[in-house]
């Protein structure tokens, strides 16, 4: 999607860390610190449902909470709320932890916080656990056609 769009960047891998129990901590924490990065240039990606049933991306910083009402009232809708995470899979493509917001099986409306502006370059996920994409903010908010509003709490 990014070289057909003629868009630089980076992959970024790393090794994933399990817990004691084999289950994975906070996916974007960990991806910024085995990246080296801030979690503020770290960037999630979370699917929301609007009230008439129409699935919505959100693109965070990992440092911060999303707000339901900010991403309804970016998105124009009266409500959203967390889309249940195999709805998001099979929407998507990719596993929870993994979830792009480019290449998904269909482009959803997108909504990126504004605070992505700040930097020069920002990481989401590539679309598996382990996997991150740097690009120039500007360059993922014209691919995905998003609308940039603030989101998080």
């Amino acid at each position: 999607m990014l070289e057909a769009a003629e868009i630089s960047f980076t992959i970024s891998e790393y090794d994933r860390h399990l817990s004691g129990d084999g289950e994975l901590r906070d996916f974007g924490r960990e991806a910024a610190e085995a990246l080296g990065l801030s979690t503020d240039e770290v960037f999630k990606t979370l699917i929301v449902v609007s009230e008439t049933g129409e699935l919505i991306v959100a693109v965070l910083p990992v440092s911060c909470q999303m707000s339901m009402k900010l991403v309804a009232a970016a998105a124009s809708v009266k409500k959203v709320s967390m889309c249940d995470p195999s709805v998001a899979e099979r929407s998507s493509g990719y596993v929870v932890g993994g979830i792009s917001p480019l290449g998904q099986r269909r482009q959803l409306r997108t909504m990126i916080d504004e605070s992505a502006e700040l930097f020069d370059t920002v990481y989401v996920s590539g679309g598996r656990r382990g996997l991150d994409i740097g690009l120039a903010p500007a360059d993922l908010i014209r691919v995905l056609d998003a609308t940039v509003a603030p989101i998080t709490a």
